[in-house]
Parts: structure tokens; C-alpha cells; sequence
């Protein structure tokens, strides 16, 4: 199924609900139960990744609808936002994270580095990334892309603060008392306080090194300059 936006939606909505179905509690315990978790994580992997494979060929052969013409002004967006969505992946990729597949929560476990900010970095970037490219693409099959790609980021958010909380029980109270989805919304309540030293400089320098090879490479790759 390619070549039309109709496919694009059908990958778009598979790749979202590949991740709410089999990563849900009864879906996931019956799958583990039955396979194991090893091979559940295998399984859940190639899923996902065959979901994300149709969803970039569909958006790739999608035809050309013009929804509204955006002004030049709104490619100014994601260059002021991808810088910090880069450090937000670069950071949620390579710091400890209760929230993240496979965290092994110790008791007592003390909320460090850019958790303290928020406890969902990676979804953070992936979801700013999407907003903020979402305006200056006025074409139909740019928003499926990028609507969906917020979606899966939003909602996973609160998808993965439920999951978290029935697994650990009252454990999770600590963590969802000092941290908080919103970025620095612990820390403006005084519930945390933003470990910089935790984040550290080779982490901010790593999201900034991202940018860059992402616009070296956005006109190779997209066929535009990511700056106007």
C-alpha cells in the first residue's frame, strides 16, 4: 500500500498503534507469558520497525496536496526549536530514566540529570520536532507525518506514566512527586531542583552536534535547505 494518502494514513495509524497496542499491560503480559521477554522485546522491535519502514515509503510516494501556502516567516520555527529538541533526544537517549522500556527502578533511586527537567526528554524532542515543522509544510502528506509523529510523542507520554505507575505501585509516587512531564515544572513548583552538572556539557554539545548534521544533511535528504 504506497502511492496514495490513504496508504500514508494506514502506515501513519499502524505506526502509533503498533506502539499503544503491544506495549499495553494485557497485550504485553499475555505476549510475555506466552514468548517470553526477550523475544517479546525482538518481536515488539521488528513490528515497530516494519510499522516505521511502510510509514517513510508511504510518506516518500505520497502525492502532492497543497493545503494552505506557508509564509517564510514559519521556517524560522524549527530553527529556533530543533536545537533544543536535538538536546533533548541526545540527552533522553544517554541518561538513566525511570520512564524509560526496560528501566530497572532501585528504590530510593535518586532523580538526576535531565529527568529533573522532565521525565519524558526523548518524546519531548521527537514531539517538538514534529510541531514545529507542521506550519511550514502546508501539504497533506507532511501533516500525517507529522501529526502522527506528535501524537505517538504526546500520548505516549501519559501512555507510559500509566504503564509506570500500575507496574511499580506506590514507587511511583516519588517519582512522579519529583519529576514532571511539562519541562521544568517540578522545579518551578519547588518539588525538584534542575541537576545541570547531572545533564553536563558533553550531553548539551552532542544535541548541538546533532543540528548541525541534521541541517548539513536536511538537503540530500528532504531536497530543501532546513534554513530559510
Amino acid at each position: 500500500m504506497l502511492g496514495t494518502l490513504q496508504a500514508l494514513f494506514a502506515a501513519t495509524v499502524t505506526f502509533i498503534a503498533a506502539h499503544f497496542i503491544l506495549s499495553s499491560a494485557p497485550v504485553r503480559t499475555a505476549l510475555v507469558r506466552r514468548f517470553g521477554e526477550g523475544r517479546f522485546l525482538g518481536l515488539y522491535s521488528l513490528v515497530v520497525a516494519a510499522a516505521f519502514v511502510w510509514l517513510l515509503l508511504a510518506f516518500a510516494s505520497a502525492p502532492v496536496s497543497i493545503l494552505w501556502a506557508a509564509p517564510r516567516v514559519f521556517a524560522l520555527l524549527p530553527v529556533v526549536v530543533m536545537p533544543v529538541a536535538c538536546i533533548l533526544v541526545v540527552c533522553g537517549l544517554t541518561s538513566p530514566n525511570p520512564t524509560m522500556a526496560g528501566a530497572q527502578f532501585r528504590d530510593q533511586q535518586p532523580i538526576a540529570g535531565i529527568v529533573t527537567i522532565t521525565r519524558h526528554p526523548f518524546l519531548w524532542g521527537t514531539g517538538l520536532w514534529a510541531l514545529s515543522h507542521i506550519p511550514i509544510n502546508g501539504e497533506a502528506a507532511s501533516l500525517l507525518l507529522f501529526a502522527g509523529i506528535a501524537v505517538l510523542s504526546f500520548g505516549g507520554m501519559a501512555h507510559i506514566d500509566q504503564r509506570k505507575a500500575d507496574a511499580l505501585g506506590a514507587a511511583w509516587g516519588p517519582i512522579a512527586l519529583t519529576t514532571s512531564v511539562v519541562p521544568f515544572a517540578a522545579a518551578a513548583a519547588g518539588r525538584t531542583k534542575v541537576d545541570w552538572a547531572g545533564i553536563g556539557w558533553p550531553r548539551l554539545a552532542g544535541g548541538v552536534a546533532l543540528y548541525v548534521v541534521l541541517v548539513g544533511l536536511h538537503p540530500m535528504v528532504i531536497g530543501v535547505p532546513a534554513h530559510p
